[in-house]
């Protein structure tokens, strides 16, 4: 689907507008799928051209369903629909037709409407309904007319009420109307952009800060970007909990890229271990044929962790590498400029002394998982298909040690990185942040292990908006790309809170950390390069970017092998037979046989001189 990302669509419009067209075309991507079709037959030619009309334009790989017969059937199919599945809904009135005929009156036509949208919103599949929009016509002069105009009313509202995105067609050009269409404001790369004003750890849910993008960008092509799912929504943001259900990438089209990598025609053997980037793009994607990402942002996290977390850190020195990053400057911001990436900078709550106590409270875990999932959802809407996750701030590394020794049962030691300090290790440094983890884990012994308590007691603000970014990215079907602890850490929580999360993550490389290794291992994630590098929290991903981007270039642009058989006659050494000269005679190198007495010649030379002995 092509509708920047969303699971449940209601496409609005009157009659002959366009809508079931404009439907038709956010499904055009999906492999397969289930066409309801909701309206009564009708013997009349006029009505049997129009549903013929619409047949004509679905695929033959889609499927399609009937539920005039009974109008609660609706909700059946919708509700029974799996994961990976695509819906369309065409369309509402029919459905609201079907449901007032006298033949299937008395019915309780409030409850069956209930359990349509109980069904919609509880829809793992991803699905799209179209509907007439009543609400621009006159009153209908009969009663009939009246009762049909205020169920469908009903309906549409009731619908749209659930639905992630509401459009409105109008002679062919649709409207978006739910949600507005809203983009953060751009820089160009290496102008100053303000810093968030605000303390530090508010509870509230903080103003998305600004979006540096470099000066030169290239043109994004059309990449079909999948939709959302089903996700509880709170008065004041998403829902997140335990449990929650997801949605996952189409784990057939991995399969089928690769199949067809088999077939292009390379010289050499293929991808090598490039083939997971493209079998992974096919996934998130949802096509056999993925493109390369073009528009691609960066989030950069500064976040600090306060007490023997930070042990070894010069003081000042992660708030003045964000601020490089803010000016277009240091490693990261140069990358990003480089790749053609978006750097959007992001200030996290600092986390207390997890040696002494909670790093952050319930409430400020809440507002920080809200406002990384407002951040995925935020970029998703301007057009972005991969984010990066990055950080920089004082203790991050101790702190996603921490995570992941109370989610994987690890021991300090073995998974934090040695500390280095002004290029020379510092062994004491990393002493005491194995203590500050060690007294942090003894503290919370015998307490709930549950994701936001992980979060609450050891992770901090930068690894809980992590958390709450990489969740928003799975529900807007967006993949992310990780490459350092902060990003492991949260990838370990949100496994949690949504095991479909994990799916939506590629690591690019393990920079040679332990706790990442280990961290990978337990996610089920391979790096996808073995280059060691240690160049800061995203900075890594951003130097293989431009590998993974020529990969899926050209296995998106190249042609198939040729068939033997289609490329004529053979060239072959072979002389045609008619060039041919006959066999030379072979020497015979045997040993010539003893002669008996008389002459043993057969000349002619021999036979006359035989005779004229015996004349």
């Amino acid at each position: 689907m092509s509708l920047d990302g969303w699971n449940r669509v209601l496409v609005l419009g009157g009659i002959r507008s366009g809508k079931s067209q404009y439907a038709e075309s956010l499904v055009a991507d999906a492999a397969t799928v289930r066409y309801v079709a909701t309206a009564a037959g009708d013997d009349g030619a006029e009505w049997a051209a129009r549903l013929a009309a619409h047949h004509a334009r679905r695929p033959a790989s889609w499927s399609t369903e009937e539920t005039a017969s009974d109008p609660r059937r609706l909700a059946d199919v919708i509700a029974t629909a799996r994961a990976d599945e695509t819906l369309l809904v065409d369309d509402l009135g029919g459905w609201v037709t079907v449901l007032l005929d006298p033949a299937h009156q008395p019915a309780d036509d409030t409850t069956t409407i209930e359990e349509l949208v109980t069904a919609v919103r509880d829809c793992p599949a991803r699905l799209v309904l179209v509907s007439p929009e009543v609400g621009l016509s006159l009153v209908p002069t009969t009663p009939l007319g009246r009762a049909f105009t205020d169920a469908l009313g009903l309906v549409n509202r009731a619908v749209a009420e659930v639905c992630d995105t509401v459009l409105l067609v109008v002679a062919g050009q649709p409207c978006r109307l739910k949600p507005a269409a809203t983009a953060p404001a751009l820089h160009p790369a290496g102008a100053e952009v303000p810093a968030q004003t605000g303390p530090v750890g508010d509870v509230s849910v903080p103003a998305s800060p600004s979006v540096t993008t470099p000066q030169a960008r290239r043109a994004s092509p059309a990449v079909a970007t999948l939709p959302a799912g089903s996700v509880p929504v709170a008065a004041d943001g998403p829902e997140i909990r335990p449990g929650m259900e997801l949605p996952m990438p189409d784990l057939d089209a991995g399969p089928q890229a690769l199949e067809r990598l088999a077939g292009l025609d390379l010289p050499g053997r293929g991808f090598g271990v490039l083939e997971q980037v493209v079998s992974f793009a096919a996934t998130t994607q949802g096509t056999s044929t993925p493109q390369p990402w073009e528009s691609v942002r960066v989030l950069l996290l500064h976040g600090d962790h306060e007490g023997g977390s930070a042990a070894g850190t010069l003081p000042g020195d992660s708030a003045r590498r964000a601020e490089q990053a803010r000016s277009g400057q240091g490693v990261l911001a140069r990358l990003a400029a480089e790749s053609g990436v978006a750097l959007q900078v992001i200030e996290a709550p600092t986390a207390a002394p997890i040696e002494h106590g909670p790093a952050l409270t319930a409430e400020q875990v809440e507002s920080a998982l809200r406002y990384g999932w407002r951040l995925a959802e935020e970029a998703v809407d301007a057009g972005v298909q991969l984010l990066v996750l990055a950080a920089c701030g004082a203790g991050t590394e101790a702190a996603a040690a921490a995570v992941l020794a109370a989610t994987a049962g690890a021991e300090a030691p073995a998974v934090l990185a040695r500390v280095i300090n002004r290029g020379e290790y510092d062994d004491v440094a990393w002493m005491a942040r194995c203590a500050a983890i060690r007294d942090a884990i003894q503290r919370c012994r015998g307490s709930a292990r549950e994701a936001k308590d992980v979060l609450a007691q050891l992770g901090g603000g930068d690894i809980a908006v992590a958390t709450g970014v990489l969740l928003g990215a799975t529900a807007r079907r967006t993949p992310v790309l990780l490459d350092g602890p902060v990003g492991m850490a949260a990838g370990l929580v949100s496994r949690d809170l949504a095991g479909q999360a994990r799916h939506w993550c590629l690591l690019a490389d393990h920079g040679g950390q332990p706790g990442i290794r280990l961290a990978a291992d337990v996610l089920g994630l391979t790096p996808l390069a073995e280059l060691n590098l240690d160049l800061g929290e995203g900075a890594n991903a951003l130097t293989v970017l431009p590998m993974l981007r020529s990969a899926l270039t050209l296995a998106a642009a190249l042609p198939a092998r040729p068939d033997p058989a289609d490329e004529g006659p053979q060239q072959t050494d072979e002389v045609p037979a008619e060039q041919v000269e006959p066999d030379s005679p072979e020497p015979d190198f045997r040993e010539p046989e003893p002669q008996g007495p008389g002459p043993t010649s057969t000349s002619p030379a021999s036979a006359d001189h035989s005779g004229s002995r015996a004349g």
